[in-house]
């Protein structure tokens, strides 16, 4: 499967040129001109890296970046005629993976692209991601919308089987066999009694309820407005 890049670039002849080199290296390529028809896609989207300028219409590219790190990791490089010093280090301070100046090699922003992307996939095989949530397998650590959230053992043990099981709907006993384990004895509303500790940390604080009661089944997580 082909590695998607969206390029967020008001300069067409700039983003037509990198769209044909690109695709000529074998990735699928979106492309928007305006920082909030750039924003929108990338939270829309499903891409695998994103090409943004500063200097763009509407939204600028450090406000892109700042609203995209709210509920995405993916990786981004700056690509930009700002060259001042001060630029760069904010640029990495709000969550760029990367920042090269223009005028630009190409060959050297395929270095860069290919380094992002090895990168983002040794980091993704420990992570676990969806609507904003996202766990780090090796860490334990969790955040929802870039806030960091504690969660005891076995909450993150719950919340990993919902976000692996994300859009189906999970009976308590699913989530009992699979969570707590087939020899667990006990009461079997100990689920019920999780869910609501689960959801007190990940969904009250938050606008976008994600954890759905499904009556007389079970739970979900999904999101709110697909909720029939």
């Amino acid at each position: 499967m082909e590695e998607s890049i969206l390029i967020i670039e008001d300069e067409k002849r700039i983003a037509r040129f990198l769209q044909i080199e690109l695709e000529h290296e074998g990735y699928s390529v979106a492309l928007e001109y305006s920082g909030n028809s750039g924003l929108r896609e990338a939270l829309d989207g499903n891409y695998d890296l994103i090409i943004l300028d500063l200097m763009l219409p509407g939204l600028d590219g450090f406000s892109v970046l700042r609203e995209l790190r709210k509920k995405s990791s993916t990786p981004v490089i700056i690509l930009s005629a700002k060259d001042d010093v001060k630029d760069k280090v904010f640029g990495f301070d709000i969550g760029a993976d990367d920042y090269l100046t223009k005028p630009f090699s190409i060959e050297e922003l395929m270095a860069r692209i290919r380094n992002a992307l090895r990168k983002n996939a040794k980091s993704n095989a420990n992570k676990l991601v969806y609507d904003g949530i996202t766990m780090d397998l090796s860490t334990y650590e969790v955040k929802r919308d870039g806030i960091k959230v504690e969660l005891t053992k076995k909450e993150f043990e719950l919340l990993k089987y919902l976000i692996i099981n994300s859009e189906i709907v999970l009976t308590r006993e699913n989530i009992l066999e699979n969570v707590w384990g087939y020899n667990y004895i006990g009461e079997t509303n100990i689920v019920d009694v999780y869910i609501r500790y689960l959801r007190s940390k990940i969904d009250e604080p938050f606008n976008n309820k994600l954890i759905q009661t499904i009556r007389g089944v079970g739970y979900s997580l999904k999101k709110e407005k697909d909720e029939d």
